[in-house]
């Protein structure tokens, strides 16, 4: 053989290897960030979703394994088919390896679906449904989100303990709202209160009246709101008008975003206490990238889906890099077996049916005169650590789970 064709087959050899293949591949790694884009919670998730989702890509230097990170986005519209279509497409036409945010708990229920079955990684930021990581749990599905034990058992523990002990539910009638009324109503129970009655409203109600009228008939010292971004704040405000605060009801909202306070004002939310992941004023570095995230969205700062859209993003990107592959169940063994830790969730552990286990506040909504800034809006009351806050494992329903 002559030493040109020598060399020529030596190349060529070269250029087949699996290492030199890998180095060659300049295709985008594609994420796709999916919620409810345009609906009633477009402003607690939506565009925010994905420009948190960017700023993660960004941090990681905008590629990983030597490839570069585009960020799709798309509207669900709350509907859990319009979800499993888009994330079909995405994943089996344009080779999207990671779903982000999710939406509201039934459209990310049919996501985790999806993943359980085509094997790609789903990072949970919008769905709070226990479900998630319990019967429905997914190996390659991680809720980053706070669910609704931990929500609920943060707000009416306390609640109960200090004489807040009948309650009455308004309850949005799908996946999150009747998983959170029944997690609350459990808590609520075991802490010795009383559970005086519920009733179901459509998602995206605008007229609370005759919800409203049987909360005050029950005459409950509380009116639970199993509900979440635009139900929360349209309930608040018709309750006011309704004269409910006035005649001696509190109003208990397990899931308020910043998003949902600064649309009702601090005159009107002042008070409401709930549990949170994550705040955008908590300290140096979060207040640092919130500034970046304002500039990029709208001047407001991230809610907690869009901060922990942000931090399961990273997080999935980090593991490609240590695992030097795309591949959706080799990803979630290391995503799972290192820790979670950026600019809101410090040190987190992953436990094997997905549950992230974050530090949850427990905070209250300041009066106007105690705001000293723009959306200087939450008092951190308490700090509830993972065991404190999340259902134990020996409990969990989710079939990953090792039996003892």
């Amino acid at each position: 053989m002559s030493k040109s064709l020598h060399a020529a087959a030596l190349a060529a050899g070269l250029l087949s290897c699996p290492t030199a293949s890998m180095a060659a591949d300049t295709t985008p790694i594609r994420i796709g960030v999916i919620n409810d884009a345009s609906g009633g919670y477009a402003d607690l998730s939506g565009a925010g979703s994905a420009v948190a989702a960017r700023l993660a890509v960004d941090e990681m230097g905008g590629s990983v394994l030597g490839r570069p990170i585009e960020v799709l986005s798309a509207d669900n519209q709350s509907k859990p088919d319009i979800a499993s279509a888009l994330v079909r497409r995405w994943v089996d036409v344009e080779g999207v390896t990671l779903i982000a945010d999710g939406g509201p708990s039934s459209s990310a229920a049919s996501i985790q679906q999806l993943a359980r079955a085509r094997n790609f990684v789903f990072v949970n930021a919008g769905g709070y449904a226990s479900s998630l990581t319990g019967k429905d749990c997914a190996r390659t599905a991680f809720q980053f989100a706070p669910d609704t034990y931990a929500l609920s058992s943060a707000s009416t523990k306390r609640a109960v303990a200090r004489g807040d002990n009948s309650w009455f539910f308004m309850t949005a009638d799908y996946t999150f709202g009747q998983a959170l009324e029944a997690d609350a109503s459990a808590s609520i129970k075991a802490s010795g209160g009383r559970v005086l009655g519920s009733v179901r409203h459509p998602l995206h109600n605008p007229d609370f009246s005759s919800f409203l009228l049987q909360a005050q008939a029950s005459r409950a010292k509380v009116v639970g709101l199993a509900s979440a971004g635009a139900d929360v704040i349209n309930s608040v405000k018709q309750a006011h008008e309704f004269g409910l605060i006035e005649g001696g009801q509190k109003l208990a909202g397990f899931l308020v975003f910043q998003s949902d306070v600064d649309a009702l004002g601090l005159d009107v939310a002042q008070g409401l206490e709930f549990a949170t992941a994550t705040y955008w004023d908590s300290d140096e570095r979060t207040r640092a990238w919130s500034r970046t995230f304002q500039q990029r969205y709208r001047g407001k700062p991230p809610t907690m889906v869009h901060s922990l859209t942000y931090s399961g993003v990273l997080h999935y990107l980090k593991a490609v890099q240590a695992a030097g592959t795309l591949d959706g169940p080799t990803v979630a063994a290391k995503m799972r077996e290192t820790r979670v830790n950026d600019v809101f969730v410090r040190d987190a552990a992953i436990r094997e049916d997905g549950r992230v286990l974050e530090e949850l506040m427990l905070v209250k909504v300041k009066a106007p005169s105690a705001s000293k800034h723009p959306f200087d809006d939450f008092e951190v009351l308490d700090r509830l650590s993972p065991e404190a806050a999340y259902r134990p494992l020996s409990e969990s329903e989710c079939p990953l789970v090792q039996k003892n």
